[in-house]
């Protein structure tokens, strides 16, 4: 796989007849390698070692229901109060981020109601923090370190 933009961990990956499959730390087992999926891991990583968010408050791959449709998000990142401190939306490095995947983290967080996004395809990251009341999100540099 490619080097990111992103902190490269000590990922374990192993070959199979089905293809390469990362572990990851969240889910607790190993899935298939794909380009998306090796971006998700480095987020993950991101988020455990540079932002010091708990294993235990970091959701990976889950389904939602928005506007009737089920979806899944990348990452959530929990407050301990159970509210959601960030979505992550993951893309493959070879996919270009364009107003269309911001429009799809925004409709994410329609059902989600997150403090922060970020968006990343490993190469390129964007962080915005939410203004529920102008109804816009405005574009900072990085995500604040996690706090308890």
């Amino acid at each position: 796989m490619m080097p990111l933009r992103l902190p490269a961990g000590n990922f374990r990956v192993k070959s199979t007849e089905k293809g390469a499959l990362i572990f990851d730390p969240i889910r607790k087992k190993f899935v298939h390698c794909t380009p998306e999926e090796w971006v998700r891991q480095h987020v993950v990583f991101f988020l455990l070692s540079r932002k010091r968010v708990p294993h235990n408050l970091i959701n990976v791959e889950k389904q939602l229901v928005v506007a009737g449709t089920k979806k899944r998000y990348d990452v959530i990142v929990y407050n301990t109060d159970g509210s959601i401190y960030a979505l992550v939306e993951c893309k493959a490095p070879s996919i270009k981020i364009t107003q269309d995947t911001f429009d799809q983290i925004a409709r994410y967080n329609l059902a989600l109601d997150a403090q922060y996004l970020m968006l990343t395809n490993g190469l390129e990251h964007y962080f915005c923090t939410m203004d529920y009341e102008a109804q816009r999100y405005d574009f900072i540099t990085d995500l604040p370190a996690y706090t308890l």
